[in-house]
């Protein structure tokens, strides 16, 4: 997922746990909305893990499908979990891709942009690779009010930790955050036909034990933050996350609701 950014990708089956299995959910749904091409090579920006590819691959079984991602070790992660030829994993800056123009018929992106540094680089280099007439896609999370397991961790941390008001109001207030954030971004770079809407996943958690220990694998912002409290604030932090989590009942199973923007615009 990650790219040349903000957030810290140190280890694949740590990200696979905290986010890599919800991307996996997330995935066909962005797939649909792009509308993508017919035929003609794909491209997975910021793969992360390699959800998305794998899953162009398994819908697209003949087609060319390449994920790329800043990551090293997110890349050897998806390569150990892949199978055959599809798809391809190759390490790579979002903002300077190292593809000829017109190579794919489709570049996408899941829930990467916000955290590269140039979104709009990335966007640009993303239309650049495409053929004309093919689709750029992009989704990134709805921090601000739709990702439950988010707004739950850092609004009680909050409410314990100033630091943790900081890094939320950071993570909150970008502007790709915002409804209209991707759109407007997508129309700079220049694309065209470029259409909007939410998708929603749930994430469901076995007990609290499933939500809190992903958050002790480092990554992400969660992940730093979390990793670099001392025992005791981080045990305070823990205590009171469980109780919004149970929310006086006992701890068990929950579904949380997770919704990310999706863009896609066409290539004039």
């Amino acid at each position: 997922m990650a790219t040349v950014s903000t957030y810290h990708a140190s280890d694949g089956a740590a990200y696979e746990v905290f986010v890599g299995r919800w991307t996996r959910e997330l995935a066909p749904l962005l797939i649909d909305f792009a509308l993508l091409p017919p035929d003609g090579a794909l491209l997975d920006v910021g793969t992360g893990t390699g959800s998305l590819a794998r899953a162009m691959a398994v819908r697209w079984s003949s087609r060319k499908v390449v994920g790329v991602d800043v990551a090293e070790p997110y890349i050897a992660f998806a390569r150990n979990q892949s199978k055959g030829a599809q798809p391809e994993f190759e390490i790579g800056n979002a903002a300077a891709l190292h593809y000829a123009d017109g190579t794919f018929a489709g570049a996408v992106a899941q829930l990467v942009l916000n955290f590269v540094p140039d979104a709009g680089a990335a966007l640009r280099e993303m239309r650049r690779v495409t053929r004309r007439g093919g689709t750029v896609a992009a989704a990134v999370w709805d921090f601000r009010g739709g990702l439950v397991y988010q707004r739950l961790f850092w609004d009680t941390a909050s409410g314990i930790d100033p630091r943790a008001a900081d890094a939320r109001d950071r993570l909150f207030s970008g502007a790709l955050a915002l409804p209209d954030g991707l759109s407007k971004l997508f129309n700079a770079a220049g694309l065209a036909e470029v259409q909007r809407d939410s998708l929603t996943i749930r994430m469901n958690y076995a007990n609290f034990d499933d939500y809190w220990q992903p958050l002790l694998g480092g990554q992400g912002p969660v992940g730093t933050y979390v990793t670099s409290l001392d025992e005791d604030l981080r045990g305070r932090i823990a205590e009171a996350v469980k109780r919004a989590y149970c929310s006086g009942a006992p701890d068990g199973e929950r579904s949380l609701t997770a919704t990310a923007w999706a863009v896609r615009g066409r290539v004039p």
